[in-house]
């Protein structure tokens, strides 16, 4: 299951939006982890790509678990 995590940065007028394999509770242990470490956060999205976020800079983290794509105009019932 991929999660679109997005995060806020400080002073950033945009925020990062990364799908990852991560589940939500992984990723928040890595920034609490980050945060006692005074170092960077990272998350790695679901092609092997790392975005990389001073800890101390992140602002939030929202979270929306992907549901799969819907592919046409309605759904059909059953």
């Amino acid at each position: 299951m991929t999660v679109e995590v997005k995060i806020g940065v400080q002073n950033a007028a945009r925020e990062l939006s990364v799908d990852t394999d991560a589940e939500p509770d992984t990723v928040l242990a890595t920034l609490n982890q980050a945060l006692k470490d005074d170092s960077l956060f990272t998350v790695t999205d679901s092609k092997g790509h790392t975005v990389a976020v001073p800890a101390d800079k992140v602002a939030y983290l929202y979270f929306n678990a992907d549901s799969g794509r819907k592919v046409g105009f309605g759904l059909t019932s059953a």
